[in-house]
Order: structure tokens, then C-alpha cells, then sequence
């Protein structure tokens, strides 16, 4: 494809695609998000996504796997040959990657009858959300609702830490979560220390919607007063509490067990 060439940090577009990265209510208006890096752009790539911009150093050009993800770009995409300046200039990372590209923001598809749910309650460390939804992932959990006080998932923090999935799962923003377990027919499940039930003694084969909070307060009165099924993790150990991410991974990764073929 071509490439046109950008060399100047000061260029207009270049500025407008640092806004995007910097600021989520630039992404929001737009409808776009930047990925850095080859990772995610093959993953994106991977999972059929649309892709509207790529952006190569022009020192990466001869690099094998950029020239294989150049390749695989539709005709209609733009591409931009930068320095390494501009580049720095579009990235989050002390080092800046081979390129970045802009693609649309995916939209959430509906849950299917079937779906276990995951609804994250005001989970603010980038880190944690990245990991959680990579476990969610991993585990098959395609739907994830989270509520306005949780970190922008479509951050580039957050992106890193999901390793590409955010493409494998249905992100649903500023949720209602009350509503979201109103509406769900399934077991709502809340890990808890004051629960006398232990998680591994409940069925989890059914779809169920497990309901996590912030890393320090846990989850708000409205959401937990809606969750059916409390829930505690045993930990024979001396920690007080697992991390969210942890926890989250303990409980999907039990309904996984209990799911497989005798």
C-alpha cells in the first residue's frame, strides 16, 4: 500500500490522533480508537475488524511482520510513512512501536440466551481491567458490562493489559448494572468475605452473571443488594482478600471446570 509520508509532530492530523489517544471523549465523539503496536492490530485483523488508518515508522518498514500486516490491510485503509518523533508523539510507550492504527470503536452485540454475563462495578485500575478482560476472554465470557465509574477500556493502559481482547468479547459502557441484573434470569453471583457460601459449592453449568467491584470499596449497595448468590473464595492462606483480577479469573475459571465433559 502507500504510505504518505509525515515527518512533522506539529502536522494537524497528527495532532488530531494524539487527542484521540489522550482524551476518551475525543474517542467517544469520533467513534475510533488507536491501537500501538503489531500485537493489536493482527488481533483486530483476526476478529474481522474494519480498519481506517495505519501509521509505520519508516524505520519498520522492512519488518517482517509489518510488511505482513501492511499486506493484509483493505484497499480502503489509509497508510502514513512517520518518524519516530511522530510516533512518540501518538504512543504511550517509552519506547514507541513499529506503528499504530485508528480503527472504529467495535459496538457491543446483544447477549445471546445462553451467555454467562460479567458486570465490573466502578473497577478503576487500568491494569485490573485489562487482565479481567483478557481472563474473560479466555475463560469464553463474551459479555462484559461496565458501569460509568469503571476505567475506559478503550484506553491504551487497558488495551495493553488485554493482549487483543477486547476484540474477542462485547464491551458494554456506562451500564445501569441494577438494570442489567433486573433483567437477567440466571443467578447473580458477588463474591463476598462475610458469605457463608462457598463458590465451588454452587452450580455454575447455567449461565450466570458474576458481578465484581472497585479494588477498595467492592461492590456498591444498589448492585450488591441485587445479586442473588453471595458468594466467598476459601483462601486457607493469611491474605485478607484476592485481588479483583485474580478473583475474577478463580470464579470463571470454576464455572469453565464444572462445564467440562465427565
Amino acid at each position: 500500500m502507500y504510505l504518505n509520508p509525515i515527518l512533522s509532530t506539529q502536522n494537524e492530523h497528527i495532532k488530531a490522533l494524539a487527542r484521540l489517544v489522550a482524551k476518551p471523549a475525543e474517542r467517544r465523539a469520533r467513534g475510533q480508537l488507536l491501537l500501538e503496536g503489531i500485537h493489536l492490530l493482527d488481533a483486530a485483523l483476526n476478529h474481522g475488524l474494519a480498519v481506517d488508518e495505519v501509521l509505520v515508522q519508516s524505520r519498520a518498514l522492512a519488518h517482517p511482520e509489518v510488511s505482513a500486516l501492511l499486506a493484509r490491510l483493505p484497499a480502503s485503509c489509509r497508510g502514513h510513512e512517520v518518524s519516530e518523533a511522530v510516533m512518540a508523539k501518538l504512543s504511550s510507550l517509552n519506547t514507541p512501536p513499529e506503528l499504530v492504527a485508528v480503527i472504529p470503536t467495535p459496538a457491543a452485540a446483544a447477549p445471546d440466551a445462553d451467555d454467562s454475563l460479567l458486570l465490573l462495578d466502578a473497577v478503576q485500575d487500568p491494569g485490573n481491567l485489562g487482565a479481567i478482560l483478557r481472563t474473560a476472554a479466555a475463560a469464553g465470557v463474551r459479555q462484559v458490562w461496565l458501569s460509568p465509574q469503571c476505567a475506559d477500556p478503550w484506553s491504551a493502559k487497558v488495551l495493553r493489559a488485554g493482549m487483543g481482547a477486547h476484540f474477542a468479547v462485547a464491551l458494554h459502557t456506562d451500564a445501569e448494572l441494577t438494570r442489567v441484573l433486573a433483567e437477567f434470569n440466571g443467578p447473580a453471583i458477588v463474591t463476598s468475605l462475610d458469605a457463608t457460601q462457598s463458590l465451588y459449592a454452587l452450580d455454575l453449568r447455567q449461565p450466570c452473571a458474576f458481578v465484581f467491584g472497585n479494588e477498595g470499596a467492592g461492590v456498591s449497595a444498589p448492585v450488591l443488594a441485587r445479586a442473588s448468590h453471595p458468594v466467598r473464595i476459601p483462601m486457607p492462606g493469611v491474605a485478607e482478600s484476592l485481588n479483583v483480577a485474580a478473583a475474577v479469573a478463580v470464579c470463571l475459571f470454576e464455572q469453565v471446570r464444572q462445564r467440562l465433559p465427565d
